[in-house]
């Protein structure tokens, strides 16, 4: 709780900050206004904007049954309430969970990872995203997505601040000022890492290995999904990275820089490791 304080807190003072250098005090009283209302909304909505954000549909049981089993039957091993079930329309394989308490949770599965993967290797990535849920990262990485997403927006409208010329009373060597902000968005991403850090991927490796007491199944569905990310393009914010099971920005060498999630080497390795001492 303490990390995810600090996290909010460093993400508002840059807020405050971009409001006073694009438009002196009055810019940051407008800033704090919005990192207030970009705070709560976070906090209330960040869920819906996300699904919003990759048109993902609520799936019924009736359109697909064996999916719903799938979830209520690993929602039930981790001892949490059934999340919301939604189809996103891309060939990548990939899959998300947002959701700011296991009550208000949701997971995401693309048609890529429907078409792609067996049951098995299905259960095991679900087991993964219900860990997360039940562990409650969802709440954090859906907020820090979202905030960290409306900093490079703020990020770029310095730079096209830049390309007019900037504010009237501010020629020359006030837009060097201006300069700061276009790194914004990278600091933006870089502390959504802070906020996701890589241990929280193994931990949901374990922790949904063992509710699906699939470790290979997940090690295999891992392998396949880094094979499609690094083929298959997915449109979206690279701040949401951290809520994918693999990062599906791979492709992008400057988001790379900023890296997400551990190795799959490293993961799948580690789930070897559990498989032998489960014996399965």
């Amino acid at each position: 709780m303490f990390r995810t304080a600090m996290l909010f807190a460093v993400l508002t003072g840059i807020f405050l900050a971009v409001g006073y250098l694009l438009a002196g005090t009055g810019g940051m009283t407008f800033a704090l206004i919005l990192a207030f209302v970009m705070n709560f909304f976070s906090y209330w909505f960040s869920d819906k904007i996300v699904l919003s954000m990759y048109k993902a549909k609520e799936v019924s049981k009736e359109q697909n049954p064996k999916l719903h089993e799938i979830v209520e039957k690993i929602a039930d091993n981790a001892k949490i309430p059934k999340p919301k079930i939604y189809f996103v329309d891309t060939d990548m394989l990939n899959a998300f969970a947002t959701g700011r308490s296991p009550k208000k949770a949701a997971v995401a599965v693309t048609k890529g990872i429907m078409n792609a993967l067996d049951e098995d290797e299905l259960e095991g990535v679900l087991s993964h995203e219900i860990s997360h849920v039940k562990n409650r990262d969802t709440l954090t990485s859906t907020m820090a997505a979202t905030i960290g997403g409306s900093l490079a927006f703020l990020a770029q409208m310095a730079w096209y601040s830049l390309i007019l010329g900037g504010r009237g009373n501010r020629q020359g060597g006030g837009n060097l000022i201006m300069l700061p902000l276009l790194i914004l968005a990278p600091l933006a991403a870089s502390l959504v890492q802070m906020a996701i850090s890589r241990q929280r991927e193994f931990k949901a490796d374990e922790k949904g290995s063992i509710i699906s007491k699939k470790p290979m199944s997940l090690a295999s569905a891992l392998l396949k999904i880094e094979n499609s990310v690094s083929k298959v393009k997915l449109k979206g914010n690279p701040a949401t990275a951290s809520m994918f099971i693999v990062n599906p920005f791979r492709g992008d060498s400057f988001v790379h820089m900023f890296m997400t999630h551990p190795p799959t080497a490293k993961r799948v390795e580690k789930l070897k490791e559990m498989a032998h001492k489960m014996k399965v």
